[in-house]
């Protein structure tokens, strides 16, 4: 990784917390997330405590219905984080097919010298389901579309994207990254996959807010006030598509048409992975029409949310405390991207999904 995964572990936990400034959400979903076309009718979000059961019918026309489970009894109501564990444990087949690869664990990464056992590195995890319809049969939407740096290059001006090969993903040159997936290389697989390395530059007040943070510290690594990332996206091969286990996990019981995934395998600043999975199915009332399915799961370091009291004890860096903004409701998020605050921000991306796929 950028900052290689042994220094996160020691990098000073206020360091740690200004990173998340950076995060507020993987900018490396946006590129099959792109804006609405200028003029056109947007999607509206119809928040939930849950996605309802198919059997209720499908959303109505240009009504995406959203959760991110924030009232969900082991749900941090202040973030809207799950603890990785608690996620592991209360949704077993949601974690396999919401992490990076099934077998996924929060590290270990070994112990230092002078410490018997090593420690995981705890994590919390950002989850949202939500579910559209579109008035199209799902045989004639071609997803092969989204695949493609010329797509990615119209999503978001304010990010700058290249492509690179899986020669170039820092997880897949370094055996003791736990990003390694142990039953393939990141973005092998011929046609179908890119690999994509984009840097975004924070906006707003926030790099104001990491400019402050540095002046503070009293050594260490600076935090950067941009973010660069690596992810692979790809169309998810026929051969690789579980019928059973996506069917479970959309609600739809119809024969899963194609999956678009697309896996943050590497971040410079605190996020230990994203993955955001788009699943397209007939309407099961109606074949003519589509029902997709959109799921994003980000994994952040826990000791985020423990280091609150170092922020508000100073004056100026009260609004930087990491619950604040990853909920967007400190006075240093700002507009409707990244630098917005998580909620903001996933839910507009689920709109330009929509968008996309309405096409």
């Amino acid at each position: 990784m950028g900052i290689e995964y042994p220094m996160k572990i020691h990098c000073r936990a206020t360091a740690r917390m200004a990173a998340v400034l950076a995060i507020v959400l993987a900018p490396a979903l946006t590129p099959v997330l792109a804006p609405a076309a200028a003029g056109a009718q947007e999607f509206q979000i119809q928040e939930a405590p849950a996605l309802p059961p198919i059997s209720a019918g499908a959303p109505a026309p240009r009504t995406i219905v959203f959760t991110d489970h924030r009232n969900d009894e082991l749900v941090d109501p202040a973030t809207g984080l799950i603890r990785f564990a608690d996620w592991e444990r209360s949704r077993p087949q949601q974690k396999q097919l919401m992490s990076l690869y099934p077998a996924f664990e929060e590290p270990m990464p070994g112990g230092a010298e002078g410490i018997a056992k090593p420690r995981k590195w705890r994590l919390h995890v950002y989850v949202a389901e939500a579910r559209f319809a579109l008035a199209k049969p799902a045989a004639s939407i071609d997803l092969t579309r989204m695949i493609g740096l010329p797509v990615v290059e119209q999503i978001d001006p304010s990010i700058k994207h290249r492509l690179i090969t899986s020669a170039d993903v820092i997880p897949n040159k370094d055996a003791k990254s736990p990003n390694r997936n142990p039953g393939r290389q990141w973005c092998e697989g011929g046609a179908g996959v890119i690999c994509i390395q984009s840097k975004y530059q924070l906006e707003g007040r926030l790099p104001t807010g990491i400019l402050l943070v540095n002046k503070i510290r009293e050594s260490g690594k600076k935090i950067a006030d941009f973010m660069e990332f690596q992810s692979e996206l790809r169309l998810l091969p026929q051969g690789e598509i579980d019928q059973a286990a996506l069917a479970k996990a959309t609600g739809v019981d119809t024969p899963v048409a194609g999956v678009i995934e697309q896996n943050i395998v590497h971040v410079n600043q605190i996020m230990q992975f994203g993955k955001f999975l788009a699943v397209l199915q007939p309407d099961p009332a109606d074949p003519k029409k589509s029902i997709a399915t959109a799921f994003i799961a980000l994994a952040v370091d826990s000791e985020l949310f423990e280091k609150k009291k170092e922020f508000e004890n100073v004056p100026v860096l009260r609004n930087l405390v990491p619950a604040q903004v990853l909920a967007g409701n400190s006075s240093f998020n700002t507009g409707n991207s990244i630098s917005a605050g998580l909620p903001k921000y996933s839910r507009n991306r689920i709109k330009a999904v929509a968008t996309l796929l309405e096409r």
